[in-house]
């Protein structure tokens, strides 16, 4: 249960453009209870006994060996890890579910995208949706890996406009089932999976109009009418299974209506905000796995009568792999946390447990699309970087960075590709905003006339981290300053101009992550002392530079865009204000970084 005084102090999703956080109520990866670490040692000892000694198996057989090693995660209770126990799960936080998440995507390849399939989009909108016979049916059995989930969403025409499905279901002349005509692509765990969620548009037999609209269902292997497709032959995460579905006059039984007829919506985006949180949460196990063998491999390989690892060019390379990673992970946490509050919040006021976490995951849609995307990119960088590393071994099948590097491309498309979440992300923020959700107006209004002011560079403020404290208040004084300006330039045709919507989505990428460093290093210093975060506090302020940079570049890409002669002048002048930083020898730091990393002969943060 969270006190009071925690409840007082947790921001609600967005709220951190325009409040500070306070570090002692952020959660940190070093505050694991001994239960949750004991959940993280199983996890990886699972990983090395049963899935890594696979992964080339996997690679070149395909998906044949995955329900085994699924079943395998079952028995072990790691598919359940959040699931209530009367459906079989063991009832964990979601802090718990992020570790197993974690832990199953580091060096797991393919397996993780089944698996996280599976315990995501296969199985949580039964939980979540289904009545009480559907849950008690099916979560036990997708809970002990004797059934295996999938999710059919995507269609050949639809892509990103997931609701323009074209796949329909009309209610039988009987009254006794649904009949479903369509087809849909890219289906995850599709040629193995027992159970589907699948979403057609249903239509009134006694309506013109066709309402209601967009459904969901759940179908079985083996109901008539339903058929699927070969394996499809992808670029990368060959051990999993995709494949398309077909539906031929497809029989579904009344009783597999899931959710309201016509609120499908509901459903899909709701599952993707916890989808999105899930991926980052996998991409950050996988880039510490990689980040570790591009380490160990910088080690063991000489150039020149030395280690490569001793070379400044692959120090830098290391370092940069490290500190995104461990920033990502400052900002999952952080947010898991949030989400795992504000569950407990709906479940102390009576709310069932179903309604308390998707009331959770849709408080912080804003933060799981921001993690999904930065998270991707991660992962994409680090295996980029860790493949270069390797040079021309990199590219040779025997080393596992080959493999990575196309499995980890995928992770920027699917639960929505990183465009539509970078727009998303400012459209959630203006959306709540007009809603009332969101003070915007309040803070926008003080930094335009911060703006017209003349600037106090005195800062009294001798508390730990005040310089970086204010700049992070700073990015998000830049933030306000160029989105407000300009949204007011163009109105209700503000959503045409995705340029500039991407340009300050990454601002605000930018600074979330840069503030979650921050707090986690501030408390870390608070509880340990200083020395115990040097290395930490070096990641800290090498990405905070970073970060002001970038959000500086995305700033005049965006105000260059569609401001002019003194307005542009003025607001360049803010810009370079509010993204200002003392100058800092990044190499230095760096190389602190990068000499921890080979002397632990791996990722150690």
């Amino acid at each position: 249960m969270i006190s009071a005084e925690k409840k007082k102090t947790i921001l609600a999703g967005g709220e951190w453009l325009i409040k500070a956080t306070t570090p002692q109520f952020t959660f940190t990866p070093e505050e694991f209870t001994e239960e949750q670490k004991m959940v993280k040692d199983m996890a990886d000892q699972f990983m090395e006994a049963d899935v890594r000694p696979v992964t080339n198996l996997l690679e070149k057989q395909g998906p044949g060996l995955m329900p085994g090693l699924i079943e395998k995660a079952g028995e072990l209770g790691l598919l359940g890890t959040a699931i209530p126990e009367e459906y079989g799960g063991l009832g964990r936080d979601f802090i718990t579910t992020s570790i197993v998440c974690e832990e199953l995507s580091n060096m797991g390849n393919c397996f993780s995208v089944s698996f996280l399939a599976h315990t995501g989009i296969g199985m949580l909108p039964i939980l979540y949706f289904g009545t009480e016979a559907q849950r008690q049916k099916y979560i036990p059995k997708l809970v002990s890996g004797e059934w295996k989930g999938a999710y059919g969403l995507t269609e050949p025409n639809s892509g990103s406009d997931a609701l323009g499905a074209r796949s329909t279901a009309r209610l039988s002349d009987d009254g006794k089932y649904y009949i479903l005509n369509g087809q849909k692509c890219w289906i995850t765990n599709g040629g193995f999976a027992e159970v589907y969620t699948v979403f057609a548009q249903l239509e009134d037999n006694n309506s013109p109009s066709g309402k209601p609209g967009f459904t969901a269902f759940i179908l079985e292997r083996g109901f008539e009418g339903f058929t699927q497709g070969p394996e499809e032959d992808k670029m990368g995460i060959k051990g999993s299974s995709t494949v398309q579905l077909y539906f031929q006059d497809c029989k579904v039984p009344v009783e597999n209506l899931l959710g309201e007829p016509g609120k499908g919506h509901l459903i899909a985006f709701n599952i993707l905000n916890i989808g999105r949180y899930k991926l980052c949460a996998g991409t950050i196990g996988a880039s510490k796995g990689v980040t570790s063998i591009s380490t160990q491999y910088a080690v063991a390989r000489e150039q020149f009568k030395q280690p490569i690892a001793s070379f400044g060019a692959i120090k830098n390379k290391l370092a940069e792999m490290a500190i995104r990673v461990w920033v990502c992970e400052s900002a999952a946490y952080r947010t898991a946390n949030l989400i795992q509050a504000k569950k407990e919040e709906g479940l102390a006021g009576g709310q069932p447990f179903d309604r308390a976490f998707l009331g959770a995951a849709e408080e912080y849609a804003i933060e799981c699309a921001i993690l999904k995307v930065f998270g991707s990119e991660v992962f994409d960088y680090a295996v980029d970087e860790g493949l270069q590393i390797h040079g021309g071994n990199g590219f040779s099948a025997e080393y596992a960075i080959s493999k990575l590097y196309r499995d980890s491309r995928i992770n920027r498309i699917y639960e929505g590709t990183n465009e539509i979440n970078r727009l998303l992300i400012v459209d959630m923020i203006l959306k709540r905003a007009m809603k009332g959700r969101l003070d915007l107006m309040g803070p926008a209004m003080a930094v335009s006339k911060e703006l017209m002011s003349i600037p106090d560079f005195n800062n009294d403020d001798d508390t730990h981290f005040a310089k970086e404290k204010q700049c992070i208040a700073n990015f998000k004084k830049a933030i306000l300053m160029v989105a407000g300006a300009a949204v007011q330039k163009f109105m209700m045709s503000f959503d045409k101009e995705q340029e500039i919507i991407m340009n300050i989505a990454d601002m605000a990428i930018n600074t979330y992550m840069a503030e979650s460093a921050l707090l986690r290093v501030a408390k870390l210093t608070d509880t340990y002392g200083t020395a115990a975060t040097d290395v930490k506090n070096e990641i800290m302020r090498v990405f905070l530079f970073n970060a002001s940079e970038s959000i500086n570049k995305s700033g005049k890409e965006a105000l260059y865009s569609f401001a002019e002669g003194d307005e542009l002048r003025m607001m360049l002048i803010g810009l370079r204000r509010f993204t200002k930083m003392d100058p800092f020898n990044v190499k230095v730091s760096k190389r602190k970084i990068a000499d921890k990393m080979i002397e632990e002969n791996g990722y150690c943060f």
